[in-house]
């Protein structure tokens, strides 16, 4: 960043003394603009020295995905983003016929069972079962008289959402592939872990009388984030890094002015 081309000296006006028209040693004041000398490089020195980097929703190290940073001022806008409470969305893959002690698929095996019986349709029920389930705690989490025109207001801009502290919640959830004995679900939730992702994965499987494990979780929307807005491992420089800046600079502000 100090080897980029920086801005110029910030300019104040200043009255400078100078010979008088009529000469003969006089003086007058004479407005000018100088730089400001507090603000020039060869005074103040290296402009960065020391850049604040916070971290948004974490993802665990068996997960992928969008991973929100803030730069300097960006902090406070990751904080402000924090309290909007925004859904994320997953795509989560599954595998039918075993469980495991930390629900994935690199865990420890703890038994084996037939999936044979399992189809699309049943998939589909318990996972339309789920979201009704949730959709009952987001109603009652976001302490809101779901009778009241503040609450009709709210639905149509999409904001009924718990504006504070809750459990994780599935807020929509949909198959996405489905081939015995994988499957892989798109998931929307707030609150949530990775961890809790696998656990539901899990408890799918149960659900239909079988056992699953998780096999992926990959995050594909961080609030106003999505993938096309992540930079992978060979753009991480600078001039991606402040071009990817520059680009959700309008989207953040305009979420944030829409909720807060």
């Amino acid at each position: 960043l100090n080897a980029a081309p920086g801005r110029a000296p910030r300019q104040q006006v200043r009255f400078l003394p100078a010979p008088a028209p009529g000469g003969g040693g006089a003086v007058e004041l004479v407005a000018a603009r100088v730089p400001v000398l507090a603000d020039h490089p060869l005074v103040r020195g290296p402009r960065f020295r020391k850049l604040k980097i916070g971290a948004g929703h974490r993802l665990d190290v068996k997960a992928s995905g969008v991973f929100v940073l803030g730069i300097g001022h960006g902090n406070k806008l990751l904080t402000d983003l924090y309290n909007c409470h925004l859904t994320k969305v997953y795509t989560v893959g599954g595998l039918f016929g075993k469980a495991t002690d930390d629900f994935s698929d690199t865990g420890n095996l703890v038994e084996k069972t037939t999936f044979d019986h399992i189809t699309r349709e049943k998939l589909e029920r318990i996972l339309a079962v789920i979201q009704g389930t949730n959709q009952k705690a987001l109603l009652m989490y976001s302490n809101i008289d779901m009778k009241t025109q503040e609450a009709y207001e709210l639905a149509v801009k999409g904001l009924i959402r718990p504006m504070g502290k809750s459990p994780p919640i599935i807020t929509a959830v949909r198959c996405l592939q489905f081939a015995l004995p994988e499957f892989q679900l798109e998931i929307h939730c707030l609150h949530e872990t990775q961890q809790y992702l696998r656990k539901t994965v899990h408890e799918i499987g149960l659900e239909l009388k079988s056992s699953a494990v998780c096999t992926q979780v990959r995050r594909i929307r961080d609030g106003v984030f999505t993938v096309d807005d992540a930079l992978p491992r060979t753009q991480w420089n600078l001039q991606c890094i402040q071009e990817a800046i520059r680009n959700c600079q309008l989207k953040v502000e305009t979420e944030l002015e829409k909720t807060l």
